[in-house]
């Protein structure tokens, strides 16, 4: 009789905390409202791999003389008009089979540009994509509802909208003795695409620079690009580092060849 109730007790603990836990995926997602635009955030690889210590096989600043020259994709993040962020709205745990056709259009253009292991929506650790799409893309409905369309679809506004190839066609290359005018480059932008940029720096370095979108892809001005009036995340002048990769092959900014939307 003691063993059953025992496994009675058992039994209803378990059904009470999977129920718990599905009242909490629920209330997560019912509690963050739709997003009001995206955000492509681009990372510029010769700031961040700087601080690059150690080398692995993920580790894009380590692929020596094919270590990334461009802007790289950081991720397409869903964002409000208030300048905060829905984030791990659903479980979808991340299925790299579902994104396997676009893997060369990933390592090239959407790589990961440290040996860490991000944390996940759930307390665990993994790869880089399954960070960008538990975080942000659970959180692009209605405009999402699949990881192989988040993807692809990412790839390709980073192609069409390319922010390597503007900045170089207005003088703006990567260099290590080269500072140039914030307003310069944003002015670049603005002509270009007929929006107001994000940008964010490390010191006076660009790390990141963000182009935002309404949910069918028109360009828009980003929230935060309010904040370059009074400077607070760049100073007037930055510079484009080059970056030396870990084997001595130093870093070139090339221009930009291919287009093709995938």
């Amino acid at each position: 009789m003691a063993s059953r109730t025992c496994l009675l007790f058992l039994l209803v603990a378990f059904l009470a905390g999977a129920l718990a836990g599905d009242v909490i995926e629920v209330n997560r997602s019912q509690s963050q409202r739709e997003f009001d635009y995206f955000a492509l955030s681009l990372q510029w690889p010769g700031t961040y791999c700087r601080a690059t210590r150690h080398c692995c096989s993920k580790n894009a600043c380590c692929r020596g003389s094919d270590s990334p020259t461009q802007f790289t994709i950081h991720g397409l993040w869903p964002d409000y008009n208030d300048g905060s962020w829905p984030s791990c709205c659903y479980r979808s745990d991340f299925n790299e089979k579902e994104i396997s056709t676009l893997m060369d259009g990933l390592e090239k253009y959407w790589p990961s540009l440290s040996c860490g292991s991000p944390s996940n929506c759930h307390g665990g650790k993994g790869s880089f994509w399954g960070h960008e799409w538990e975080k942000h893309g659970t959180c692009s409905s209605p405009v999402f509802h699949d990881e192989f369309n988040y993807f692809r679809t990412t790839i390709n506004l980073y192609l069409k909208y390319n922010l390597t190839d503007v900045l170089y066609k207005a003088g703006y290359v990567a260099s290590n003795s080269e500072k140039y005018p914030l307003g310069g480059i944003v002015t670049a932008i603005q002509n270009a695409f007929h929006i107001n940029p994000e940008v964010q720096c490390k010191r006076d370095a660009i790390d990141e620079i963000r182009i935002c979108f309404y949910k069918d892809f028109e360009p828009r001005d980003c929230v935060g690009s309010k904040d370059l009036t009074s400077r607070k995340s760049c100073p007037k002048y930055v510079s484009l580092p080059e970056y030396t990769p870990l084997d001595g092959e130093a870093m070139v900014l090339k221009m930009p060849t291919d287009r093709e939307a995938l």
